[in-house]
């Protein structure tokens, strides 16, 4: 049977059906508002040219046409040739090729190719560090369902979820998942999981009632269901109103898919860094050629391999292949700390952050309802054990009189009957591992499991008491009640907000008897609910009644009157053991942490409070909207103080990160939601939760706690702020030898090409490329120094190379081992005899050639002192208790296997331009060696003595 025709929906000028985010004022009978959650029962069909039968198909297809398939868009990505072009054209690579171009022109092939080859390394080791999967927005459409029940032409029918379209009317049932997003029309006990959207993992109810007119977030439009969430339980109708990016959900994925990502701090100063040593190498080769030309006889070719050593001695080649490889080594050992690091740079973005903005639930705390406490008029019970396991007991409290157990039995009997939840305990292969999980609302299961501690037996009492009639909860009446039949008799059990259940009691249980519920008994209860509330816990109120004559015909408000009270019930979400410590750690090393939750604000400010994250007597606690009214400068001021940020939506957080990082911080962000996704991408580092994350979460971070444990971001922070020193030391160590490599050029153009080049630019790129590679990969592996994490973060402008650092590796430890490449190269021709004729020599021949490779060797054997002084900046390297570093045995071994095959094997020798020494040689390379280490002890004394001096002071 063919429905009536029907007009099609209100459009914007582009043709589009209107929605949810961009009505102007009125859909359909343009009196009605744009908020579809307001609008009356009786006007939601016209408003959205519809019929109680839903669409027919030609209808449908039409609309098809006009709005597009339900489904995400994907963003354009920028093209992965293109991303790797970028790594062989910036200011760098491109100086290096018109190095390498100039040394074919001047007939010095084997120094362009090796030139070249530089230029392509770097520039692949760039392209490895800055790749990354962009798969957000894929992981955003599995969420989406492949198919939907709708009403079609009156029928119900499964239609593909990329065919849905405004109009169509969803039939809904417990379990599935929502693809659009749509106004209820009829809802029967229905609750929805909007834990992908709002972060928190209680079922919300849903009502077809409309609501009245107001600014409210999407969880407060108790009328609309949302696509990518789900129906807990119930059933219903809904009309949708939004498909596609038109939905909430397609609203955060517009939200990440159009995120920039920044540069690290790292990739920052790495990039400035090569900029600046590029146009100095190139500043001053050119000035000395130049210079050279001018005031010496020396020939243009010569001047050129000249020119050509000072820019590469000056340019450290190996450092960025040296970085990426060290920050892989840190992400290697991160994992092992169940850290899963998924871009390189954002190891040291971790080192720097400032603020830690987290969410509550399933971060901070377990996300496992626990039920902590039972308050009873014949006395107070504690609960003990956590999650949804049935290990702990009820016991008294704190020493005080203790309820009847009868009447213990009674309250949790009411609550876990009248229950829907169900508790499913781990497999039989998952023993002693697995984790208990739960069907339903994480409240209702808190009871269930609370009465196991008390051994009550509710899969049993079942049986025994079958219930035979649902009084659903409801968001107006704040309880839900069930009937249950048993020995003849029925019985009511109801729970619910402890003040509007008690409004319906006349009686209390106390001791067993159920006595009037005078105005002291009143007081009790709620001095007992204000208590519990203090103190961050969730109360329930529970009673009981027994129905006598028939149920037939007798209103809810009847059946729900006149009950005895038993008891209250205090839940919470308990905060992870370990949380307490991390925060403190974090306390001291100088980083705020800033929580931001979709929960009540009160809630959050007890938890906050019990793992030490909030400590002032008065905390500002700012919700959603509050946000919502403030400009960024307002907002900027109020997250400088101690606040807790409450009610927020995927808009706020990502507002709150993008002010943070506008005032200076360096923002780390944790989530486990899609609604996270937006934030995760635009902080600095964004941390999802591995097990209990959503993917679009993973997806979207740039790390992933493996265990769940925010203590994990400490563990990472504090290796981000290691491999951040380490990246220093190395660096610090290969421009000594950078340092060290421009002294025999400079004094080769000083001099008119009268002193000889002890190195040429084949040896400068043995050492850059080769054997300094593997000891400068040992130093990022080096243990922290002590009280690394006593210190604040670093400033987002401080420089990698500082002045310090510079004087130190370039003058202090450079100039003495250039002068022991320069010591080498002359006592190798002093030993062959020539003295001080050695300047009138040929640079062709076999001695001078084993001259260079001892220069080149003397530059190798100072670098292995050097080696052991970079692996402290301020402490002794032979300070007892240091962690042992294999690896530096490994890169000293690894080094000088690799001057003994330049000096030694042919294939090589005519490679890189050297000959084999003898053996008396290596007795005064071997006593060099240590040189370098104990200049810098000298150092680091007088540091060391100046510090102690000023702590004093």
């Amino acid at each position: 049977m063919r429905a009536p025709a029907t007009s099609p929906p209100p459009t914007d000028a582009d043709g589009r059906p209107l929605g949810l985010h961009d009505a102007p004022g009125g859909l359909g009978a343009g009196s009605l508002p744009a908020d579809p959650s307001t609008w009356p029962l009786s006007a939601v069909y016209s408003a959205l040219a519809s019929t109680p039968g839903g669409l027919d198909e030609d209808e449908a297809a039409v609309r098809l046409v006009q709005v597009g398939p339900n489904a995400l868009e994907e963003a354009a990505a920028v093209p992965l040739l293109r991303r790797l072009a970028g790594n062989f054209t910036h200011l760098m690579a491109l100086l290096l090729w018109a190095g390498g171009a100039l040394a074919f022109a001047a007939g010095l092939p084997e120094i362009g190719v090796a030139v070249f080859l530089v230029n392509v390394i770097n520039g692949l080791f760039a392209f490895w560090q800055e790749y990354k999967a962009e798969r957000a927005t894929e992981a955003l459409r599995k969420l989406l369902p492949s198919s939907v029940t709708v009403l079609r032409g009156g029928a119900e029918r499964r239609v593909a979820a990329e065919e849905l379209v405004p109009g169509d009317v969803m039939v809904l049932a417990e379990g599935d998942r929502i693809p659009a997003d749509a106004r209820l029309v009829e809802a029967h006990e229905l609750a929805a999981d909007q834990s992908t959207l709002t972060g928190e993992s209680y079922p919300a109810p849903r009502t077809a009632a409309p609501l009245p007119a107001g600014d409210r977030p999407p969880s407060a439009r108790t009328n609309i269901v949302f696509a990518g969430t789900s129906v807990a339980r119930g059933r219903g109708k809904a009309v949708v109103f939004a498909t596609g990016m038109r939905t909430e959900f397609g609203g955060i994925a517009r939200l990440t898919q159009g995120m920039r990502i920044d540069d690290s701090p790292l990739q920052r100063e790495l990039g400035r860094v090569s900029k600046a040593v590029a146009v100095l190498a190139v500043g001053i080769g050119i000035a000395l050629f130049v210079l050279v030309q001018a005031l010496t006889p020396m020939p243009f070719g010569r001047g050129v391999v000249f020119a050509l050593g000072i820019i590469v001695a000056f340019v450290p080649e190996g450092m960025l292949p040296t970085v990426t490889l060290s920050l892989a080594m840190a992400t290697q050992r991160m994992a092992r700390r169940n850290a899963l690091v998924k871009r390189l740079s954002a190891v040291e973005a971790l080192g720097c952050t400032t603020v830690i903005c987290t969410d509550k639930t399933g971060t901070l705390t377990q996300n496992e309802m626990t039920v902590r406490a039972l308050w009873l008029a014949s006395g107070a019970m504690e609960v003990t054990g956590v999650g949804y396991g049935p290990e702990g007991e009820v016991r008294r409290a704190g020493g005080r009189p203790g309820a009847a157990p009868a009447d213990v039995r009674m309250l949790l009997l009411a609550a876990g009957l009248a229950n829907d939840a169900r508790v499913v305990a781990p497999r039989a292969d998952e023993a002693g591992s697995g984790r208990w999980t739960v069907v339903g609302d994480p409240t209702e299961a808190a009871l269930r499991v609370v009465a196991a501690k008390a051994g009550i037996d509710l899969t049993g009492e079942e049986q025994v008491a079958p219930r035979v009639l649902d009084l659903p909860f409801d968001s107006a009446l704040k309880r839900m009640s069930t009937l249950h039949r048993a020995a003849g008799r029925v019985v009511l059990y109801s729970k619910g907000a402890p003040k509007e259940l008690l409004a319906r009691c006349t009686s209390i249980r106390v001791d067993s008897v159920d006595v009037p519920l005078d105005d002291e008994h009143r007081r009790g209860v709620l001095a007992a609910n204000d208590e519990y509330s203090r103190q961050g816990l969730r109360v329930l109120g529970v009673a009981t009644r027994e129905i006598v004559g028939s149920l037939r015909g007798v209103e809810r408000g009847d059946l729900e009157s006149s009950l005895v009270f038993l008891g209250l019930i205090a839940m919470m979400d308990p905060p992870r053991d370990e949380v307490a410590a991390a925060v403190a750690t974090c306390r001291r090393a100088g980083i705020r942490i800033l929580m931001m939750t979709g929960d009540y604000g009160l809630t959050g400010e007890s938890i906050a409070r019990r793992i030490g994250l909030l400590t002032g007597p008065r905390v500002r606690i700012v919700n959603g909207d509050e946000i919502d009214a403030m400009d960024d400068d307002e907002l900027a001021a109020v997250l400088g103080g101690e606040v807790l940020l409450a009610r927020t939506t995927p808009a706020h957080k990502l507002r709150v990160v993008t002010v943070l990082q506008g005032a200076g911080h360096v923002v780390a962000v944790t989530g486990d939601g899609v609604n996270d996704a937006p934030a995760l991408k635009r902080a600095d580092i964004g941390v999802a939760m591995g097990m209990a994350g959503t993917d679009v979460a993973r997806e979207a971070a740039d790390m992933v706690l493996l265990d769940d444990n925010f203590a994990s971001i400490v563990n990472a922070v504090e290796e981000g702020r290691t491999v951040y020193a380490d990246i220093r030391k190395f660096t610090s160590y290969i421009f000594t030898s950078n340092a060290a490599e421009a002294i025999p050029f400079t004094l080769f153009g000083l001099s008119g090409a009268r002193i000889p080049l002890a190195l040429d630019v084949m040896h400068v790129l043995t050492v850059d490329l080769g054997t300094d590679l593997a000891p400068a990969l040992a130093l990022g592996a080096e243990a922290p120094e002590r009280g690394l994490m006593d210190r604040p973060p670093r400033a987002r402008d401080e420089h990698l190379i500082t002045r310090r650092l510079l004087l130190r590796s370039l003058v202090w430890l450079g100039i003495p081992e250039g002068l022991v490449a320069m010591t080498m190269f002359y006592l190798r021709f002093w030993s062959a005899g020539f003295g001080g004729q050695w300047l009138d020599l040929p640079a062709t021949g076999r001695l001078y050639r084993s001259a260079t490779a001892m220069a080149l060797a003397g530059v190798v054997m100072a670098q292995v002192g050097n080696l052991f002084a970079h692996r402290t900046d301020r402490e002794s390297v032979f300070r007892r208790g240091r962690r042992p570093n294999p690896l530096l045995w490994i890169g000293v071994a690894t080094e000088l296997a690799l001057v003994l095959a330049v000096v030694y094997v042919p294939p090589l020798q005519k490679v890189i331009g050297t000959a084999a020494l003898p053996a008396a040689a290596w007795v005064p390379l071997i006593a060099v060696s240590p040189l370098l280490m104990l200049l810098d002890e000298a150092r680091k004394a007088v540091v060391r003595r100046r510090e102690r001096l000023g702590g004093q002071r």
